[in-house]
């Protein structure tokens, strides 16, 4: 069965190569550090640890600039959201962006075909004390696993090792007084990569970065980066042997640009990179353009 793991890291557009106004030239990592400028990117480039880059649309042909309840459902449906309602929107999903996700959600898609699925996200225990029509108010993601009638994971299972939250350190959580040890990036990461090992389609989403690049304070941007690089890093070691010689598969993608660009606060119309290391990565990179064709080659690999 194949593997295959969809990191979402909110708000990674793919700038300018300058150290000046681009923390991903400046963070001092490599996975993160791509090559460009990215219109001069027509074509899969060589990327960190044997993977390979390409920079893909975001903005999809609807004038403005890319958001979050827009870019989201279509990185998460392979439907173009932003052409179905006209603009790009905001925040959380609204009833129009609902439905899209509740019919066409990756992760429903793929376990209404019988392929396992998991969103890898924890929740507080807030999240059970909401009806399902306030749970289908929140983030793009949680939708999408509603449309999936999966099941939520809980604090027990960050505890267990089992998943982890979006604040992958655990910090947010023990800050409001939950019972938990830190995770570091690294021990976060290798849980993402042995939860993988279920098989299936596994999604983690990580939305500090956007937080970060809403500050426009370079180091802010660049600390976030180097937590997830190291993540990466270890999603990819735990993983090594899979990715070698096993029909796995780890895609790494955004819905919009911001923290690219350290000279904003706000998002950007630039394009956003696409990662892919592992089983198939070149084919996979050079086939996707747009940010709607993400999930539609998901699909298919598991479908084929």
């Amino acid at each position: 069965m194949p593997i295959t793991i969809l990191i979402f890291i909110d708000g990674l557009g793919w700038g300018a190569p300058d150290a000046a106004t681009n923390p991903q030239h400046a963070y001092g990592g490599d996975v993160f550090r791509l090559p460009g400028p990215a219109p001069a990117i027509d074509a899969p480039a060589p990327a960190f640890g044997g993977g390979w880059v390409r920079a893909i649309d975001a903005v999809l042909g609807v004038p403005g600039i890319p958001q979050s309840a827009t870019g989201q459902t279509t990185l998460l449906s392979g439907v173009n959201s932003q052409a179905a309602i006209g603009k790009h929107l905001t925040g959380f999903p609204n009833e129009q962006l609902r439905a899209i996700l509740l019919e066409h959600s990756v992760l429903r898609t793929l376990t209404k075909r019988g392929v396992p699925a998991r969103f890898l996200n924890a929740f507080r225990p807030r999240f059970w004390e909401l009806s399902r029509e306030k749970q289908l108010t929140l983030s793009a993601t949680t939708v999408a696993n509603l449309a999936a009638d999966l099941p939520f994971f809980t604090m027990d299972d960050i505890a267990a090792g089992r998943s982890i939250y979006q604040d992958f350190t655990n910090a947010d959580l023990i800050h409001r007084g939950f019972d938990l040890q830190p995770f570091t990036a690294d021990q976060a990461g290798r849980i993402l990569g042995r939860a993988a090992r279920a098989g299936g389609f596994t999604l983690y989403e990580y939305f500090l970065s956007d937080k970060a690049g809403h500050t426009g304070d370079a180091a802010v941007i660049a600390g976030e980066l180097a937590k997830l690089d190291a993540f990466v890093r270890a999603v990819l070691d735990e993983l090594r042997d899979e990715l070698a010689h096993g029909d796995v598969q780890v895609l790494l993608t955004s819905d919009h640009g911001n923290l690219e660009d350290a000279t904003t606060r706000r998002h950007t119309t630039n394009p956003v990179p696409l990662l892919v290391w592992g089983a198939q990565a070149r084919e996979t990179a050079s086939a996707i353009t747009r940010l709607d064709q993400v999930t539609p080659a998901i699909v298919a690999r598991h479908l084929s």
